[in-house]
């Protein structure tokens, strides 16, 4: 069965959707965008995601229509039915409101991270927009390299995040850290849902040796969840270690309670 989309309400397959080659959101990556997991048919953090991508949208002057955006991921959802699936919500500059369904890829622990250089583009800091190819090519490089993601790392060696997910880090103590969103690294949903979980301490202008002399690291995404890191830049790492597994496991029961709470709510 085709995946589907839908493009401003209407309901199709995804190889069949258009927009138009003019749209600047195509041409200059101006837009904004979320990513969310939907679990048996059920978004995690919906009003969570759709609460950002107002902040994206208002932060680089692109008005949208939240009201019939909603009501059209709603029906693209009930399209889609009660399976598991990633769910990508795009605004662009022409005016377009998208939503498609997409395959959940493969997150396992083990994975290996390369450094690399990267200089934040200050302007767009907390904005969640279409103008992702730094990040893109971030991981490409550190895939040249033999690694599976990078670790984004600006020029005075102040430790950031990943392309795509936040950074989490365990010190020798048993202490969990994550670097501050004063450095410039996305407010991210699901760092926030850790937060609550267990104690984290946000630390500024972390570098690489507070890294080396960690216990473990892992990533953290709506998608990944809670992804325990092997190695990095040949480093290796307890993975999944004892604090990486307790805050999965947690994270986990999290969105299956409030799943469970939004089934109740709604009556089935």
């Amino acid at each position: 069965m085709p995946l589907p989309c839908s493009v401003d309400g209407r309901i199709g397959p995804v190889a069949e959707a258009t927009v138009s080659i003019t749209d600047d959101g195509f041409l200059r990556g101006d837009g904004a965008f979320e990513m969310l997991k939907l679990y048996g048919g059920r978004p995690f953090g919906m009003t969570d995601h759709l609460d950002r991508l107002d902040r994206s949208a208002a932060g680089i002057f692109l008005g949208y229509d939240r009201p019939a955006f909603e009501r059209e991921i709603d029906a693209l959802i009930a399209a889609h039915g009660k399976h598991d699936a990633a769910l990508r919500l795009v605004l662009t500059r022409g005016g377009r409101r998208i939503a498609i369904i997409e395959p959940l890829p493969p997150f396992g622990h083990g994975l290996r991270l390369s450094g690399v250089r990267y200089q934040p583009t200050i302007v767009l800091n907390q904005l969640k927009t279409l103008s992702y190819g730094g990040n893109m090519r971030a991981t490409r490089l550190a895939q040249r390299d033999g690694a599976d993601e990078a670790l984004l790392i600006e020029p005075d060696g102040t430790i950031l995040e990943a392309p795509t997910s936040t950074l989490f880090w365990v010190d020798g103590e048993g202490n969990l850290h994550t670097p501050e969103l004063e450095t410039g690294v996305l407010a991210s949903i699901t760092r926030e849902r850790i937060m609550r979980l267990v104690p984290v301490t946000e630390d500024a202008n972390c570098h690489m040796n507070d890294l080396l002399g960690g216990a473990e690291l892992f990533l953290a995404s709506s998608l990944r969840e809670v992804q325990g890191v092997a190695s990095l830049d040949g480093l290796e790492f307890n993975c999944p270690g004892p604090v990486t597994q307790k805050v999965a496991d947690l994270l986990a029961e999290h969105i299956q309670a409030e799943i469970t709470d939004a089934i109740s709510l709604e009556g089935g």
